[in-house]
């Protein structure tokens, strides 16, 4: 049997004014069965990058392997991170040579280095930079969040609240999706911070939403 994130996943990043907000949460389901309640899909692939995973376990957690490695080996040869736009290419070439034998996965690759970005990968290669975008069953549940609270210049404590919003209102309608939150914070002066759960249960008891 193949574990699938697919049809099962909620995930979403977003530029602020600052930074990057990068969230998920953790059910993983294998059609209508829940494999894992604490799925890892929220990863950090450079001091200043990371990705968020949906599609085929194994297809997923190769690539984030494949990216860490390329990412690590950059920044040991040249002394600096290899910019998020370069990345998102690495990832895209990766995809477009094995698209007659595809991975089947929806990624977020998000960062920041002279600013943030966030760039959409598809199984195909094909790789779109926003200001937000999220994958997965739960995404039209989060771009419906998305598309009403963001705007330019939003602060990064307005995009945690935002992305908490979002993924919620995925777990309360898109029934494969569900568990905890995963939110991670890159900027400039931090790099990667991801959140422990007690501030996120914090932010979640905050803003009045089920947990």
């Amino acid at each position: 049997m193949t574990e699938q994130l697919s049809t099962g996943t909620t995930t979403l990043g977003m530029v602020t004014k600052d930074g990057v907000v990068m969230a998920t949460e953790r059910r993983v389901t294998m059609d209508h069965f829940i494999m894992h309640k604490d799925g890892k899909k929220l990863h950090q692939i450079d001091t200043a990058a990371a990705m968020t995973i949906a599609g085929l376990v194994g297809d997923a957690q190769v690539l984030v392997r494949y990216m860490s490695a390329e990412l690590e080996l950059y920044r040991l040869q040249r002394k600096v991170n290899m910019p998020i736009s370069a990345a998102a290419t690495l990832l895209s070439n990766i995809l477009n040579q094995t698209k007659f034998y595809p991975y089947m996965v929806q990624i977020l690759i998000g960062g920041y280095d002279t600013e943030p970005h966030i760039f959409s990968v598809d199984a195909a290669g094909g790789s779109v930079e926003d200001v937000y975008a999220s994958t997965g069953s739960g995404s039209p549940f989060v771009y419906g969040v998305l598309e009403n609270g963001y705007r330019e210049g939003i602060s990064t404590e307005e995009a945690i609240e935002l992305a908490i919003r979002g993924v919620s209102a995925a777990k309360q309608r898109d029934s494969a999706s569900g568990g905890m939150i995963d939110i991670a914070v890159i900027d400039k002066d931090h790099g990667f911070h991801q959140l422990s759960e007690d501030e996120v249960l914090e932010r979640i008891k905050k803003y009045k939403l089920p947990q």
